[in-house]
């Protein structure tokens, strides 16, 4: 006797809402019976229609055996990269970053970065080129992510520049961070001490660096407020996406595991 599934099971197969399941089994577009008022669902037939699903569509190409593990995206340290659309989410980084006059990039918890930095500034392209410079940035990008605030908020960094960073929550856990970063402190150019120290730091000539100070990025304290804002907007957005990208990896699996019996 062929197995019938409930609204329940064929909302944990496909991973979307069980309003979704309802509609889709009233236009007839899910294989199913009605039983009283509940709706059923043959199991041999929703087999053969999650095989006849990957036909016309592009997961029919889907290598089964590379798909990533979702139990692994899903520990406390999961690759959070794996999980994004990069090419996408490196737009949207891009498109904020230059509307707000500011250097975006998005990293894990401990500061590596997983996009490339957005909207460079002379100062952090010269920094980024050396190898004191470059451990500078991302000594500045390690220590936003021990911060026990949750709410973004600035503090200064390397060269003594702003930065701030949004969390990306996804579930119970943390998986990455949105960073501002280059914005000007209120007592900023440097001092020739603090000019002369950040050269010796960075093995960048002092005079070299001088060059660049002209070309930070100045924020009023409401377009500050309108930054930190944004960015954990733009934390909730790349959650948002991994989300949906768990959800349909989760639905590859399912038609994989189907497809091997």
């Amino acid at each position: 006797m062929t197995e019938m599934l409930t609204a329940k099971e064929m909302q944990d197969l496909l991973h979307v809402d069980r309003s979704t399941i309802y509609r889709m089994a009233e236009a007839g577009q899910l294989p199913a019976v009605k039983v009283g008022k509940q709706w059923r669902f043959p199991g041999d037939l929703v087999e053969s229609w999650l095989k006849n699903q990957t036909a016309p569509t592009p997961a029919a190409n889907v290598d089964f055996q590379s798909l990533p593990d979702l139990s692994t995206l899903n520990a406390p340290n999961g690759n959070f990269a794996s999980m994004l659309p990069l090419d996408c989410v490196q737009l949207i980084q891009d498109a904020f970053a230059e509307a707000l006059d500011v250097m975006l990039v998005v990293t894990d918890l401990d500061g590596q970065p997983i996009t490339q930095v957005s909207n460079e500034i002379p100062l952090y392209h010269l920094l980024s080129e050396t190898e004191g410079g470059h451990a500078m940035c991302q000594d500045t990008w390690r220590e936003l992510g021990k911060l026990p605030a949750l709410e973004p908020r600035f503090s200064p960094g390397f060269a003594g520049l702003l930065c701030a960073r949004a969390l990306v929550r996804m579930g119970n856990e943390l998986k990455a961070m949105v960073i501002v970063f280059g914005v000007a402190p209120p007592d900023w150019p440097p001092t020739t001490q603090a000019t002369h120290e950040l050269a010796a730091s960075s093995n960048i000539p002092a005079e070299q660096l001088n060059t660049t100070f002209d070309t930070i990025f100045t924020l009023t304290p409401d377009q500050q407020k309108t930054v930190l804002i944004t960015i954990q907007r733009i934390a909730d957005i790349l959650a948002h996406i991994g989300d949906e990208r768990m959800a349909l990896l989760g639905r590859l699996n399912n038609i994989a595991r189907l497809s091997t019996v």
